[in-house]
C-alpha cells in the first residue's frame, strides 16, 4: 500500500487555518481515500480574526465571535495542540511540545511530514524597557482584549471609591505605545467605550480621564496615508487624546510611565503595541532566513533554495511583484496573508497531483482603521474617506473577510443589537482568577494576584 503524502501545517492563523480550509476542498478525493494526509499544529484550538479585538476589547463584539474554532472548520484535517520547538526539514520532521507533554511525562512528539507549510505568524516585539514585562500588557490576542476591557473599567471603579488623589490620577491614566493599527483602534475604541462608561459614575466625568499614545516615528497609521494619518491625529487630539511623536517608553517602572521628552505619567494601565516580530520557532529550523529573521521565500510561496517546502503570511519574506521597487517584499499585514493562503493551497495541491506552481501578485489596494464608534479612516483605491463612510467600510470590509457564514450572521447580529441598545459596561475581571471565591469559602484565601502596586 502506498504511503500517503503527509502534509504538516505549522500555525493556526490566517495563512495556517486558510491554507488547511482550502486544502480540503481541493484534496477531497485524495483524502477521502487516504492518499493525502493533513496535520495542522496550532498553540490554540482556534484561529483569532484579530482585526476585531479593538471591537471586542469595547465591547461590541463577544469574544466567542472574534474566534473560529479549527475543529469545526477543518474536520478533515488531525489538529494537535501544542508549539513547534524545532523543525529539521532535512529530515522531515518536527518536534512539538503539546498540552499533554507537561502530564505524561514522554516529553516532546515528533511529527514526520513530506510537505511543510510554515505560517506560524508573529508575537510582539518588546525592548528592554524597564519595567515592561511587569507592568504591560500586550494588545495580540483575544484574551489581551478582553483582560484589558476589564481592566479599564476596573481601574474606573477604583478611581470612584478612592479618597487618594495620587492612586485616582493614576487609575485614570492610560498610556498606548505605538501609533499602529492595533494601538490606535485599541485606544480609540477604549476610550469610546470608557467615556460612555463615566456616565454612570457619580464622581467620574469623560475629561478626568488621560489618554496617551506614545510614537515613536513622526506619524500615525502609515497604512492610511500622510493626509489620513494626520486627520487621525487631530480627530484623537479633539477627543482630549495625547498624541505624542517621536517619542519613545523610556521606562514604566513602579507603574510610572517615563517618555524620552522628559514627561512623566503615573499610571496603572501600559499597553504595548509597538510592532511585530518572527515567531521564535524560525530561527530553530535549519531553512534560510532573512537578516530581519523572516522565511525567504519565491514568489511562488516555497521556502528559497529549498525543496517541499512552504511559507506565506507574517513570518515569510515573499517578494512583492507589483512593485517597482527592486527587493521590496510584501508586507506583513491580513490582506496579504489571506489571498497568498490561496495561491500556497493551490500550488501545495499541484504539487502533490503534479502540475504548474502559480506566482503570488496582488497589488495592495488601501487600508482602513476605525476610530470609534461612527469614526474611521481609509485610502482604497486612491480614495481617502473619513469619518462615518470609512467607519461603514471598515466594517463592511473586515464582516466580509471574517470566516465562515456563521461567523459573519453572528457578528452582524450583534452590531444590529448594538445599535438598538445600550452599551455593556460590566468588567468581568474574576474570570481571570475563577477559583477565588471557591478558595475563600474553603479556607485557603484569596489567590495571588502577582506583586501588589506601590501606591495601594
Amino acid at each position: 500500500m502506498t504511503e500517503p503524502v503527509r502534509i504538516l501545517v505549522v500555525g493556526g492563523g490566517y495563512v495556517g487555518m486558510y491554507t488547511a480550509l482550502r486544502l480540503q476542498r481541493q484534496l477531497k478525493a485524495e483524502l477521502r481515500s487516504g492518499a493525502v494526509e493533513i496535520t495542522v499544529v496550532a498553540p490554540e484550538p482556534y484561529m483569532t480574526y484579530q482585526p476585531f479585538l479593538p471591537e471586542a476589547a469595547a465591547g461590541n463584539i463577544s469574544p466567542r465571535h472574534v474566534v473560529v474554532p479549527l475543529r469545526r472548520v477543518l474536520d478533515q484535517c488531525r489538529i494537535v495542540i501544542g508549539e513547534a520547538d524545532r523543525i529539521d526539514h532535512a529530515r522531515r520532521t518536527a518536534t512539538v511540545t503539546t498540552l499533554a507533554s507537561p502530564e505524561d511525562g514522554t516529553g516532546a512528539i515528533r511529527l514526520t511530514y513530506d510537505e511543510l507549510v510554515l505560517a506560524p505568524g508573529s508575537v510582539s516585539r518588546t525592548l528592554p524597557v524597564p519595567g515592561l514585562a511587569d507592568y504591560a500588557i500586550g494588545f495580540k490576542t483575544v484574551e489581551e482584549a478582553i483582560g484589558l476591557r476589564n481592566h479599564v473599567i476596573e481601574q474606573m471603579d477604583i478611581a470612584s471609591s478612592t479618597r487618594d488623589p495620587a492612586i485616582r490620577d493614576a487609575a485614570l491614566t492610560f498610556v498606548f505605545v505605538g501609533g499602529g493599527y492595533a494601538g490606535v483602534e485599541a485606544l480609540a475604541e477604549l476610550e469610546d467605550m470608557a467615556r460612555y462608561t463615566a456616565r454612570y459614575y457619580h464622581n467620574i466625568r469623560p475629561e478626568d480621564l488621560k489618554w496617551i499614545l506614545v510614537e515613536a516615528s513622526d506619524r500615525i497609521l502609515p497604512e492610511v496615508g500622510e493626509e489620513m494619518g494626520r486627520y487621525a491625529i487631530r480627530e484623537l487630539r479633539a477627543r482630549n487624546i495625547d498624541v505624542r511623536l517621536e517619542t519613545r517608553l523610556d521606562s514604566c517602572e513602579n507603574r510610572v510611565a517615563v517618555l524620552s521628552d522628559g514627561a512623566r505619567f503615573p499610571t496603572r494601565t501600559v499597553v504595548w503595541t509597538a510592532g511585530v516580530k518572527p515567531a521564535p520557532v524560525l530561527a530553530a529550523t535549519d531553512l534560510p532566513l532573512t537578516e530581519r529573521g523572516r522565511i525567504e521565500c519565491t514568489a511562488d510561496l516555497r521556502v528559497a533554495g529549498t525543496e517541499h517546502a512552504w511559507a506565506a503570511g507574517d513570518a515569510a519574506a515573499v517578494p512583492d511583484l507589483t512593485s517597482d521597487e527592486k527587493g521590496k517584499e510584501c508586507a506583513p499585514n491580513a490582506q496579504h496573508a489571506v489571498r497568498q493562503a490561496k495561491v500556497l493551497a493551490g500550488n501545495i495541491a499541484a504539487a502533490v497531483r503534479g502540475g504548474g506552481f502559480e506566482e503570488y501578485r496582488h497589488k495592495y489596494v488601501g487600508s482602513v482603521a476605525s476610530l470609534g464608534l461612527h469614526k474611521g479612516v481609509a485610502h482604497v483605491y486612491g480614495r481617502r474617506l473619513k469619518g462615518y463612510p470609512a467607519w461603514f467600510m471598515h466594517r463592511a470590509y473586515h464582516l466580509s473577510r471574517v470566516p465562515t457564514f456563521n461567523r459573519k450572521a453572528r457578528v452582524l447580529a450583534e452590531w444590529t443589537l448594538a445599535g438598538l441598545f445600550k452599551r455593556e459596561i460590566v468588567s468581568l475581571g474574576s474570570l481571570e482568577h475563577p477559583r477565588a471565591e471557591f478558595e475563600i469559602a474553603a479556607g485557603g484565601g484569596p489567590p495571588a494576584k502577582g506583586p501588589a502596586p506601590d501606591d495601594d
